[in-house]
């Protein structure tokens, strides 16, 4: 990955029998939380922070911080695996669900794509974001998520390599034929599950 920063590593655990299950091939196990990104860290006051819906849906969503806060939040415990080959098992986060946040949605979308402070984009099927499947997350381990973790709000779809979790999201565009974001136009996988080991195109 061209451009990434990393920081934190420490140390590579080798996982017993019982946690040798829950990790996915290729993958080894870390109690640090790597900085990965592929640019600068945007810094968006919450004042000015919104996140919407879009694209083939009668009207338009949209909810300020506040009014984002104030929707149903769920608690998820998940295992999360970076395409760099780390996995973090037991993330504890706090966000909305895609599901709520699509509540009553009329659409013929098949997919969408989640877009970014900064310019970043990630595209991923509907099926694979609803059904209790994927958050926008807004805590991290009981404390306010932090920029270079994507704050103040990211995607959350912890059964798929973590670059489809993007970072800073600030809306979905609900898309009626797939279209690849930012690394699955530079040759990364356009699924992305880790158990399949769906790093590249061709993978």
């Amino acid at each position: 990955m061209g451009g990434f920063v990393s920081r934190g590593f420490r140390s590579r655990r080798r996982p017993d029998a019982e946690t040798a299950e829950r990790l996915p091939p290729g993958q080894y196990l870390t109690r640090d939380f790597p900085v990965l990104s592929a640019g600068p860290t945007p810094r968006t006051s919450l004042s000015t922070w919104d996140f919407s819906v879009v694209g083939a849906l009668p009207e338009p969503r949209r909810w300020t911080w506040d009014e984002f806060q104030a929707l149903p939040t769920e608690t998820v415990t998940k295992d999360i695996h970076c395409v760099t080959k780390w996995s973090k098992f037991d993330t504890v986060w706090e966000g909305v669900s895609l599901d709520t946040l699509l509540a009553g949605v009329e659409t013929d979308a098949t997919h969408l794509v989640a877009f970014c402070d900064g310019g970043y984009t990630t595209n991923l099927p509907l099926a694979e974001v609803t059904g209790g499947r994927a958050w926008v997350a807004f805590t991290f381990d009981g404390a306010p998520l932090a920029p270079e973790h994507g704050g103040p709000a990211r995607l959350l779809v912890p059964h798929l390599y973590f670059w489809k979790s993007a970072k800073w999201v600030r809306g979905l565009e609900l898309v009626e034929r797939d279209r690849p974001g930012f690394w699955e136009t530079l040759g990364y996988h356009n699924h992305a599950d880790p158990w399949r080991e769906q790093r590249y195109q061709g993978d």
